[in-house]
C-alpha cells in the first residue's frame, strides 16, 4: 500500500503502476462474466440400440441423465420409429455451472426397414435453428435459451468391418448441419489390433465418401510444446474408441470406474484401456470451439438458406404473374445485394413496430 492511500485512506487510489491503464483485465471480467451467467452445451446421441451411449453420456458427466428410462423388448424395437428423446441437467463444478441437454434418438437403426430413419433427427437439427432464428430476430433478444446441437457423437458398431450403409448416409445427410464427432462403440469387445485396424478403415469410408467430420483446430504457434502433443494424440485418436461404467470396482487398493470380466478388469478412464479420456478431454477443451463452429458455420448456412428462401418469395410477390417462358430465377442465382435489402427492410419494418408499441405505450400512462 502507497504512503498516499495510508494518509488518504477515504480516497479513491489506483493500485496500479504508473503508466499502466488497466485494459490487460479485461479477460478476467469475461471471466467473472462467463462464471456467473453459466454456459449451455447440446450434445446429440446417434447410434444404434446396445452400443452403450447412455451409459457413456451418463460416464462423461458423472450423473445420471436416464433415471426412468424404459427399455422396449426386440420385438417392440423392430416396429419403433425413431423418436427424439431430449434431457436437461444442471452441473455445477467448482461454481461453473454447466446447463446440459443431452439428445438421444431412441429407435435409430433398429426397425427392418431403416429407409429415411434420419428424417425426424435432420427436423430437429433444423427446428432448433428455426427457433434461434426467430428469437433473434424477436423484440426481446436479451434472454435467448440456445437449444442448436453443437455436437453430435455418432455410435459405430464394434462388431462389423467398417462403416455400415446407414453409417455412411446418415452422416453425409448430417455433416452440414452439425459437428459429427465419430465414436467406435464398446472398445473392450476388441483387440488393440482390432481397434487400430477398425479405425483406419473407418477414416478411409469417411474420405472416400467426402463426409466432414468435426476438425479438431490446429495449434498456435505460442502454445506449448505439452499442449500441442496433446492435441496431436486427440486428432490420432479419431474416432474415439471407447466404453463406458457407471460402477466402481476396487482394483490395487484404489477404486475405479471399469468392467469386470473373468480375464480382468477394463478401467474406463485409463488411456490404454480405451479413449474414453481423450474423448473428454477434446469435448471440454473444445466446448466453446464447438459452440462458435455451430453458430458461424452450421447456422450461418441455415439462416442463409432462410433469408434467400424469403428473397426469392418475395420477389415473386412483387413480380406478380409472370409469361411461362421466362424461366425462374434459382436461389443462387440472387444478387447479394436484394439479400442485404431484404435484411434491412426486415429490420426497418422491426424498428417500425417497436416505435408503434412504444407510443402506444406512452399515451396509455399519459394522464387522462
Amino acid at each position: 500500500m502507497s504512503a498516499e492511500s495510508i494518509k488518504n485512506p477515504g480516497g479513491f487510489t489506483n493500485p496500479e503502476m504508473p503508466g499502466y491503464v488497466g485494459f490487460a483485465n479485461l479477460p478476467n471480467q469475461v471471466h467473472r462474466k462467463s462464471v456467473k451467467k453459466g454456459f449451455e452445451f447440446t450434445l446429440m446421441v446417434v447410434g444404434e440400440t446396445g452400443l452403450g451411449k447412455s451409459t457413456l453420456v451418463n460416464s462423461l458427466f458423472l450423473t445420471d441423465l436416464y433415471p426412468e428410462r424404459n427399455i422396449p423388448s426386440a420385438g417392440e424395437r423392430t416396429k419403433q420409429t425413431v423418436k427424439i428423446d431430449a434431457s436437461t441437467v444442471e452441473i455445477e463444478e467448482r461454481g461453473v455451472k454447466l446447463r446440459l441437454t443431452v439428445v438421444d434418438t431412441p429407435g435409430f437403426g433398429d426397425a427392418i426397414d431403416n429407409t429415411d430413419c434420419f428424417r425426424s433427427i435432420i427436423q430437429y437439427i433444423d427446428d432448433q435453428f428455426e427457433r434461434f432464428l426467430r428469437d433473434e430476430s424477436g423484440l426481446n433478444r436479451r434472454n435467448i435459451v440456445d437449444n442448436r446441437v453443437h455436437c453430435c457423437f455418432y455410435f459405430i458398431s464394434p462388431y462389423g468391418h467398417g462403416l455400415k450403409p446407414l453409417d455412411t448416409q446418415f452422416m453425409k445427410m448430417l455433416h452440414h448441419k452439425v459437428n459429427i464427432v465419430p465414436v467406435i462403440a464398446k472398445a473392450d469387445m476388441l483387440t488393440k489390433k482390432e481397434i487400430a485396424r477398425l479405425k483406419k478403415r473407418v477414416m478411409e469410408e469417411i474420405e472416400a465418401n467426402g463426409i466432414r467430420i468435426y476438425p479438431l483446430p490446429d495449434c498456435d504457434s505460442d502454445e506449448d510444446e505439452d499442449y500441442k502433443e496433446q492435441v496431436r494424440q486427440l486428432k490420432d485418436a479419431v474416432p474415439f474408441a471407447v466404453c463406458g461404467a457407471n460402477t466402481l470396482i476396487e482394483v490395487k487398493g484404489r477404486k475405479v470406474r471399469g468392467r469386470q470380466y473373468p480375464w480382468g478388469v477394463v478401467e474406463v478412464e485409463n488411456p490404454e484401456h480405451c479413449d474414453f479420456i481423450k474423448l473428454r478431454t477434446m469435448l471440454i477443451q473444445q466446448l466453446q470451439d464447438l459452440q462458435e463452429v455451430t453458430q458461424d458455420v452450421h447456422y450461418e448456412n441455415y439462416r442463409s438458406e432462410r433469408l434467400a428462401k424469403g428473397v426469392v418469395a418475395g420477389n415473386r410477390k412483387t413480380a406478380g404473374p409472370t409469361n411461362s417462358t421466362t424461366p425462374s430465377a434459382a436461389p443462387e442465382q440472387i444478387n447479394e445485394k436484394e439479400k442485404i435489402l431484404q435484411e434491412k427492410e426486415a429490420e426497418l419494418r422491426r424498428m417500425q413496430q417497436m416505435l408503434a408499441q412504444m407510443q402506444a405505450q406512452m399515451q396509455q400512462q399519459q394522464p387522462q
